[in-house]
């Protein structure tokens, strides 16, 4: 990956050391379950594979295939509001951002962990649309990656 270095390296692997469990829309988990499994020389792999992963579908029945895998059916703004209610740990999404707009507009969002690439695409799938409620974030901290990459972690206020 032409932005990855140590700088990400290192903020994902604290990222991964201090959530608990994961949350997916069905077509990241499809892609996530694709390939990671499968990266048996990557440090990431173990955490991926151990992980409670939470899957947000309407299409997808269980038993989902890879292990610690949960699927939420039904309303995922429901859902998640249900396992947010329960004692736990938290819940991280990582892509999957047609499922972040629906937690977006139900207020299920308490942080950002943003990577902004230094490239333009110009289109394609946006996570904050011109459908979606506004929110007022509190920049939490930041670092800028040797390749230009800011990791911004903002708070909704």
């Amino acid at each position: 990956m032409p932005y990855n270095d140590d700088v990400m390296a290192q903020r994902m692997g604290e990222g991964m050391a201090s959530s608990g469990a994961m949350l997916f829309g069905r077509r990241t988990y499809d892609d996530f379950y694709g390939y990671w499994p499968q990266q048996t020389d990557n440090p990431f792999t173990p955490y991926l594979n151990q992980v409670t992963k939470y899957v947000a579908s309407n299409t997808l029945s269980e038993p989902l295939p890879w292990q610690n895998s949960i699927l939420l059916p039904g309303d995922p703004a429901s859902s998640v509001a249900a396992l947010k209610a329960e004692p736990g740990p938290d819940l991280s999404v990582v892509g999957s951002a047609q499922l972040v707009r629906s937690l977006l507009a139900a207020k299920l969002i308490d942080r950002y962990l943003l990577l902004i690439h230094p490239l333009v695409l110009g289109q394609g799938r946006r996570l904050f649309d011109e459908r979606g409620p506004g929110v007022d974030f509190e920049l939490v901290d930041s670092v800028a990656t040797s390749t230009g990459v800011i990791i911004a972690n903002y708070q909704v206020r």
